[in-house]
């Protein structure tokens, strides 16, 4: 009893929305120190990462132990006993992950947006991103063996859209002859049934996932029409087969196959209702071969093709007469060969090198014509130990862009073993995003609210387009100032600690900043008659994001684990820092309408993102008698939501939304090692807030089923 009430006391005091950074982090190592019974070191820092395997920090297979850089691994069994479905739901658990609403659910991620940071699937990227957001919920979660975090920038061996990090989702391998049924019905008739079906003999294996998951949704705002998020059923297959022709050649392909459809009705009056009923679709497809050859102890070298799809349709009629208000379509293709070689010069020295060519291509409603990229890159990477106490990882990677020209991403860490149970580590690099094809190519024109966004090489023939149909009133920018868009470059440094000072306690701090330049942003350009905006993308100065993350695991006995983790975080543009120095800045108190100067200790940075995150997770696991549970409660502070006094900046605490607390909690039990039956509720105490975050739903009942069926000297561990 006496340890369950720390527990629990720690599990109170830990959420709430007063506790500084510096106080936080305290409770992080008190924890550490109070709940230990046993004040000896191991003999090795390593106890907990010994049998982890990373893939993301080098592209290929090394002992997480090894690394100097910070990566999160997210176990299957973790993820079972949470019992999610989806990606977001495992990743908005996790220390420093934010999930964010902007066009679909994203993770932020060092307080870079969703477009910043690389989703991954078996080490290839996952395509079709609205405004740069991907849509996590597109990715189911039964097929995944672990998922990787990489935090920091990335693009010294992933190129564009890795400044943030990268996210590398391990789906399962064939091994053994096995195969899995489950069944889960919750709250808003929420299904989900899945399958898996495994089988490996000799050199053969084949592995295959089917998923189906529907909801009818939910909402929020009863009182209005529509939902808040409208049903829909989406489906998932997912197959691997290899086939190991010698010890030294094996061949693997898989592939990947989504589609969703959506349905909608949407109320576009002013004064009286107006309903459209919408109906929309989602394919998305990717298959991957890969041959790799070891041509001795000390070359191997590995080719992979992959391929992508992803495609939308969506249709609005008027619900009176079935006429068409609006349609559009939207189709990405993705196309990469590449070919690395890794070159084992010791056990000490170990190169890796890698080259490939990019095909993309958009063609949608909002694109004047079909529209192409280009990419040529090549990437090295040297992993040396000059002594037995210190790693290094050195690499870089050069891409060749046939929009924006060529990048240069170096990167460089280093780890050094202090002594059996700390480590500090640090590492340096430069990470770049790409102007995607809405920045560059971009002819949108909204039918409903009337304003109009055009991609900068679109800018100027748009301007003088809609200056000839007397659509403008006035020109506020001339378009020739925009210039070219540059790629966004982030230059950032981590420095951290890994430290084990007892048996079962184990603590990683990391410290981060990231200084980006030639951060793309939209800006009015022309005022239409209509006095709504033309809109186009340019590049802003400089901002930067900072803080601190931490992370504390004990483990209180064999079958339960305790874990609390941090972020502190500050954002901000430097540009306005410098305006609030000089005394540029002024808001305006709406209701008295008094004028006052804004000073630098009142901005609060970027919106949307959260000086303060906390997260504590219990998981229970007795292996003998079948039962899992898990409590897990997830606080996000204060965050900027909109500007109210058209200052253009966060500086009122009328612009924040307030911070929140979610619970989730599961129970499982399994019968015979055949049968599982689990339960769970999330977001216990039903917290809402439909004004400003609508993609929380209310309270979450769920329970599922699941059979699990050998065959004969299965090796599925």
């Amino acid at each position: 009893m006496k340890t369950t009430n720390i527990v629990w006391y720690i599990l109170v005091r830990c959420y709430r929305p007063f506790l500084s950074g510096m106080k936080a982090m305290a409770i992080a190592a008190g924890i550490l120190v109070c709940m230990s019974t046993r004040a000896h070191a191991q003999d090795s820092l390593t106890i907990k990462e010994l049998a982890e395997i990373v893939v993301t920090a080098t592209r290929s297979e090394r002992a997480l132990a090894e690394l100097p850089v910070p990566v999160t691994i997210i176990q299957q069994k973790q993820i079972a006993s949470m019992g999610a479905l989806r990606l977001n739901e495992v990743l908005g658990e996790q220390t420093g992950l934010s999930i964010v609403s902007d066009h679909g659910s994203g993770i932020q991620m060092q307080g870079f947006s969703p477009e910043y940071t690389l989703i991954l699937v078996d080490g290839e990227p996952l395509i079709g991103r609205t405004a740069g957001t991907l849509e996590l919920n597109r990715i189911a979660v039964a097929n995944i063996k672990q998922v990787e975090i990489m935090k920091g920038p990335s693009s010294s061996l992933y190129g564009s859209e890795a400044l943030a990090g990268v996210i590398n989702i391990i789906t399962e391998r064939p091994n053994g002859v096995n195969g899995t049924i489950t069944s889960r019905y919750g709250t808003n008739e929420t299904s989900d049934f899945s399958a898996t079906l495994n089988y490996q003999k000799n050199k053969l294996g084949a592995y295959a996932f089917a998923d189906r998951y529907s909801t009818k949704g939910y909402d929020l705002s009863p009182d209005t029409e529509g939902s808040t998020v409208s049903p829909f059923t989406n489906y998932t297959f997912q197959s691997k087969v290899t086939y190991d022709f010698t010890n030294r050649l094996k061949f693997s392909l898989s592939g990947r196959y989504f589609t969703e459809e959506q349905k909608s009705i949407t109320d576009i009056g002013t004064t009286e209702p107006v309903l459209l009923n919408g109906s929309g679709n989602v394919d998305d497809w990717n298959v991957n071969p890969v041959v790799s050859y070891t041509f001795s102890e000390k070359l191997k070298t590995t080719f992979r093709l992959y391929g992508s799809k992803y495609s939308t349709t969506s249709i609005q009629k008027y619900q009176g007469d079935g006429a068409i208000y609006d349609e559009t379509y939207f189709d990405q293709t993705f196309t990469r060969p590449e070919i690395q070689t890794e070159y084992f010069l010791n056990a000490k020295n170990i190169l890796t090198l890698g080259f490939g060519r990019i095909w993309e291509s958009v063609e949608a409603t909002r694109y004047d014509d079909k529209m192409k990229y280009q990419t040529n890159y090549v990437y090295a990477q040297y992993e040396w130990q000059p002594m037995s106490k210190l790693n290094l990882l050195l690499g870089g990677r050069y891409d060749d862009h046939s929009a924006y020209g060529s990048q240069f991403s170096p990167k460089l860490s280093a780890q050094y073993d202090v002594n059996s149970w700390l480590a500090i580590r640090g590492s340096f690099g430069v990470g770049f995003k790409a102007p995607d094809f809405r920045q560059l190519y971009l002819n949108f024109t909204n039918a409903t609210v009337g304003y109009t966004v055009l991609g900068s090489r679109e800018l100027a023939a748009g301007i003088t387009r809609l200056q000839a149909e007397g659509q403008i009133e006035e020109v506020l920018v001339d378009p020739s100032t925009f210039g070219e868009i540059k790629a966004e470059t982030s230059r950032a440094y981590n420095a951290g600690i890994k430290l084990q000072p007892f048996k079962r306690s184990f603590l990683t701090v990391n410290v981060f900043r990231n200084d980006v330049k030639d951060l793309i942003d939209t800006k009015p350009v022309a005022r239409k008659v209509n006095q709504q905006y033309v809109y186009s993308y340019y590049n802003v100065a400089k901002v930067y994001t900072q803080g601190i993350e931490a992370e504390a695991t004990y483990n209180l006995s064999n079958k339960i684990n305790f874990s609390l983790g941090y972020q502190l975080l500050i954002a901000k543009d430097k540009q306005v820092i410098d305006q609030l120095k000089a005394g540029e800045v002024y808001a305006r108190d709406p209701q008295t309408n008094v004028t006052r100067r804004v000073r630098e200790s009142d901005y609060g940075g970027l919106f949307n993102r959260s000086r303060h995150m906390l997260n504590a997770k219990i998981f229970y696991e007795d292996v003998e008698t079948g039962w899992t549970a898990s409590v897990r409660a997830m606080y996000r502070g204060r965050y900027g939501f909109a500007d109210t006094n058209n200052n253009v900046i966060l500086d009122d605490d009328s612009e924040y939304v307030e911070g929140y607390v979610v619970y989730n909690v599961s129970v499982g039990k399994t019968f015979l090692k055949v049968f599982k039956a689990q339960a769970g509720c999330d977001n216990l105490f039903n917290y809402t807030d439909r004004q400003y975050i609508p993609s929380l739903p209310g309270r979450l009942l769920w329970a599922s089923i699941a059979v699990t069926l050998s065959g004969k000297g299965d090796s599925k561990k």
